[in-house]
């Protein structure tokens, strides 16, 4: 063990552990969710992008010295590789505003920072947490930061699994493109469509949704870095703001740029309920999708089965041979939970007060769980469920040539009510539709399958056509 000390008094360190005496109190004070901030791999990344970029703006302006600086770049990379994750063992759920956060990437990465230059751990006097890694900087403007940055990286992970999902359901749709059925409105017959047309709505839809988690995307880029405590600058040297944004965005590969109010990006915190809020509308949608895919497969008897999902786990401890949508199903529940997590990402917004909002860190794991998860259900669906879904064909075929519902087509011939009795009474009578417009005398057999020609009955214009 190795003795730290802060103003509180004096601990007991690990000596093989790479954080210092703030961590350890914060682990004491936060048992609370039992997930440590090591299981956010995206923010303690940005972390070490954040730290890199202001030691070398520390640099550029004489903060710090090279020397040091050198020696917290290279620790820097190291968070950055992922080296260190286990490291930052405090409690995401913590009081602070995200100090605790901060405090922790500090120690890891001075005494990291101190190993390169060959020195034992807790050597504070050649790197210190606080005089040399945080060196103009606070909390207040290098948490939000990481904070946005692990969004922003999130967003791209997520946006890779929602294209391989619109791309699965794309090569359906194009696989299905000849097979009709019959469209469902308030789960009732409507009219026909092919199944293709199906999946290929669903990946439109997708793709609607991709754009616009693109575009909020920009949402994570402007940055409040050099504002320190609450927006003014205080304890940064004049230009640091600038320096480090710009070496922030070359290092990370994200186009950040400064806040036009530096004062105004560290109280407000509404980016991330915009992100949040994208992410909710992207829940609702594939939720809905997913139930779709349920209604669909239900079965396999006596359910809807216009499709078959592929078998993927028993489904039963007491039915043998029962098989569930396991798949869509949990699509669903990460679903309900991003939904949720836009509740309290909405709550923790709004609950901040003058320069600055303590409620981040439970925005940031909100939308750490919302990103990932969402991902990874993507990534399943598509896998495990869309690309092995195969078409009840010729369920499919009979009911196109038993429906009552192409009737529909008939409107601008014949007018609504007389369509009407048409299918009032084929469905009473169970006869097909061409034989009952001929017994009630409004058209002959022949004239109706003329004019119904169910493959064209898809397409807009369609009763004109075959007329």
């Amino acid at each position: 063990m190795r003795q730290e000390q802060d103003f509180l008094g004096s601990m007991p360190i690990p000596d093989d552990a790479y954080w210092g005496v703030h961590t350890a109190r914060a682990v004491e004070n936060f048992p609370i969710s039992g997930h440590t901030v090591a299981q956010m791999p995206d923010l303690v990344r940005a972390f070490g992008y954040v730290k890199k970029a202001a030691a070398q703006a520390n640099a550029q302006l004489g903060a710090i010295t090279a020397h040091q600086a050198d020696a917290i770049a290279r620790a820097c990379d190291d968070v950055i590789a992922g080296q260190l994750n286990a490291q930052f063992v405090v409690d995401v759920m913590q009081g602070g505003a995200g100090t605790s956060t901060n405090m922790n990437a500090n120690e890891v990465i001075a005494n990291r920072a101190l190993e390169h230059l060959g020195l034992a751990k807790g050597h504070y006097d050649a790197i210190h947490p606080n005089d040399h890694v945080n060196a103009s900087q606070s909390t207040n403007d290098a948490y939000p930061t990481a904070v946005k940055l692990a969004t922003w990286f999130g967003i791209q992970t997520l946006l890779q699994a929602l294209a391989g999902l619109r791309g699965a359901f794309e090569a359906k749709a194009v696989e299905f493109k000849g097979i009709l059925k019959i469209g469902r409105t308030q789960l009732q017959d409507a009219v026909p469509m092919t199944l293709g047309q199906e999946f290929e709505a669903i990946a439109s839809m997708l793709a609607d949704d991709e754009q616009r988690l693109k575009d909020s995307a920009a949402l994570m880029c402007e940055v409040n870095m050099g504002g320190t405590a609450i927006g003014t600058g205080i304890n940064a040297p004049v230009g640091y703001a600038e320096v480090v944004t710009q070496r922030l965005a070359a290092l990370s590969g994200v186009p950040v740029h400064l806040a036009g109010n530096l004062i105004a990006a560290t109280s407000d915190t509404g980016a991330f309920v915009d992100i949040s809020g994208i992410l909710k509308r992207i829940a609702a949608k594939l939720s809905k999708i997913s139930n779709d895919l349920r209604l669909l497969s239900s079965g396999p008897q006596a359910g809807v089965r216009d499709i078959r999902l592929p078998a993927r786990q028993a489904g039963s401890s007491i039915m043998p041979g029962k098989v569930n949508p396991v798949i869509p199903e949990v699509m669903n529940l990460v679903c309900f939970e991003v939904i949720g997590n836009d509740v309290a990402i909405t709550m923790a917004v709004e609950a901040g007060q003058l320069q600055l909002n303590a409620f981040e860190p439970l925005m940031a794991w909100s939308l750490h769980k919302s990103l990932a998860h969402l991902a990874n259900a993507c990534r399943t669906l598509q896998v495990n469920c869309v690309e092995g879904i195969t078409a009840n064909q010729d369920l499919l075929s009979e009911r196109i040539a038993e429906s009552v519902t192409l009737v529909t087509a008939l409107n601008p011939l014949i007018g609504y009510e007389k369509a009407a009795a048409i299918a009032k009474l084929a469905i009473a009578s169970g006869k097909p539709i061409a034989q009952v417009a001929e017994d009630l005398g409004i058209m002959s057999q022949q004239e109706m399958r003329a004019l119904l020609v169910v493959e064209r009955l898809t397409q807009a214009g369609a009763l004109k056509a075959t007329a």
